[in-house]
């Protein structure tokens, strides 16, 4: 099971991102555990300075807008 953080205030975008994440992992049947980190203090200490984030498996792999499909189902497959 991959554990995915999406970093952001909650925005719409920090939204979209955690749906997309987890309708790329059912289409894929890969199993995934999204976390919603919302805490400013949190996000920076990824050094995320630009939200949405995105962290897989403790790799920021993403920071600033909505990931392309493309991209997300690439993190969910490797």
């Amino acid at each position: 099971m991959k554990t995915i953080k999406v970093l952001g205030s909650g925005c719409k975008n920090c939204v979209a991102t955690a749906h997309l994440i987890e309708e790329s992992a059912r289409d894929l049947d890969v199993p995934v555990q999204v976390e919603k980190v919302t805490e400013i203090a949190d996000i920076m200490g990824y050094g995320v300075m630009r939200t949405p984030g995105v962290v897989v498996d403790g790799v920021v792999v993403h920071a600033g807008g909505v990931p392309r499909p493309e991209q997300v189902k690439q993190w969910l497959r490797g």
